[in-house]
């Protein structure tokens, strides 16, 4: 299967990468990081898009770790921001190690990042470097969005679909599109890459917030309903304050005092009461839908998109 080959090539890519020796206290923090793992769909869109067009797609690998090394920077320093402790069960660098450490670590990694997509062989390179850096500072301008929302009482369906492009759909399209390009795509391809990536990542995004509701806490991998106790302004809370008829949601989320369980059992009977889940997946099923049409019309055979194919399913379909 594809999928395993390319997860493997980048898990040995990535623990064979060296961003530099000396001081310890600057690299480790980024060995540290990249070894708690993730998902990898950064560079595996990197890969599965080259590999739409062409079989040798580990010739692009390392322009796809950049992709990835460029994530993890920004989950880095937004730990930081967000003084979160733990990042994939384990304490996250601005506390196992301090916060400078992390600042400076993650700095590193950008630089590394360039570095690894400094090695694409292929493609209009110019091209590629200015349409990276446009994709970075979206994915800043994202997080500077979210930050913002979390200080307003009010925020609508339109900007947090925005910012949720910003923050995450930007870099999954951008994956799409650097693969193309690394394939010597023509524009009009590689645009149809990059929409399906919008697509996928708004999907994605809208997916996550239903499954820090709803999902199964052994599957989620982290605590369910922690978006409802941060009072965080997700579509789905969006959606409820918009429907609510009474003072009973705004009620929780002005307590400051209260116990875990019971608002958020309180908050979901809401969203239950004006069937805000359903509407959700009403939402992120639209997006998915948008995203398999397009990968439909790409002009490539079906044998060659199966992959991407059931890529897309398998986001659409994931329990964490």
């Amino acid at each position: 299967m594809p999928l395993k080959s390319y997860l493997a090539a980048i898990e040995h890519a990535l623990k064979n990468h060296r961003y530099g020796e000396s001081p310890i206290e600057l690299y480790e923090p980024i060995h540290y990081l990249m070894d708690l793992g993730g998902k990898r769909l950064r560079p595996s869109l990197v890969l599965m898009a080259y590999h739409l067009f062409l079989d040798d797609w580990q010739k692009v690998l390392k322009p796809a770790l950049a992709v990835e090394v460029f994530h993890n920077f920004t989950l880095m320093h937004d730990d930081i921001m967000d003084e979160a402790p733990l990042r994939r069960g384990k304490p996250t660098v601005h506390e196992k190690w301090n916060r400078d450490v992390a600042i400076l670590s993650g700095d590193v990694m950008l630089v590394g990042a360039y570095d690894l997509l400094a090695e694409s062989e292929c493609g209009d390179f110019k091209v590629i470097l200015k349409r990276f850096n446009r994709t970075a500072a979206e994915v800043c301008e994202g997080q500077q969005m979210d930050m913002n929302f979390s200080q307003r009482q009010t925020v609508d369906e339109a900007e947090y679909l925005e910012m949720i492009r910003l923050k995450t759909s930007v870099l999954l399209a951008f994956a799409l599109e650097l693969g193309g390009r690394l394939a010597g795509q023509a524009d009009e391809i590689v645009n149809q890459l990059y929409a399906i990536g919008i697509n996928l990542g708004l999907g994605f995004q809208l997916k996550d917030d239903i499954l820090d509701v709803y999902g199964d806490p052994e599957k989620f991998g982290k605590q369910v309903g922690g978006d409802i106790l941060e009072n965080k302004k997700t579509w789905l809370m969006i959606k409820a304050l918009e429907a609510c008829e009474d003072s009973s949601l705004l009620h929780w989320i002005g307590q400051t005092e209260f116990e875990p369980e019971e608002k958020i059992e309180a908050v979901k009977a809401i969203y239950a009461r004006y069937e805000i889940k359903e509407k959700a997946e009403a939402k992120m099923n639209e997006y998915f839908e948008r995203g398999f049409s397009g990968i439909d019309a790409l002009p490539v055979s079906f044998s060659r998109k199966q992959e991407l194919v059931d890529f897309a399913k398998y986001l659409y379909g994931r329990e964490r």
